[in-house]
């Protein structure tokens, strides 16, 4: 399944991008940067840092949801899954980010 960055500007004039399926399914986000050129930079760091396994952290929330985490080597999170209910499909969506991100185009919706 191929996955591409999608690029938003909100309503406060602050920008993020999110890794998302075909099917328009979120597999990872980001937080919320002051300037286009530091996002774009945040999606350069998930593409190099997707590359490696031991930069995602399999976690669990309280309620028992599986998600993960993508962080840079200054160990700084540059991406959060959304909440799975399952580990599988949290696990599922984690291989994806792994084997695709480094390579996913990125469509500008600013």
């Amino acid at each position: 399944m191929a996955i591409s960055f999608a690029l938003h500007k909100n309503d406060k004039g602050q920008f993020h991008f999110s890794l998302k399926t075909a099917d328009g399914a979120t597999v990872l986000s980001s937080e919320q940067y002051e300037s286009k050129a530091s996002a774009e930079n945040g999606i350069a760091s998930v593409k190099k840092n997707s590359v490696l396994p031991e930069r995602f952290d399999k976690l669990t929330a309280s309620d028992g949801r599986a998600y993960f985490t993508l962080k840079a080597a200054n160990h700084q999170i540059v991406g959060t899954s959304p909440m799975f209910g399952t580990t599988d499909k949290r696990d599922a969506m984690l291989a994806m980010a792994h084997a695709e991100a480094e390579h996913a185009p990125v469509h500008d919706h600013t």
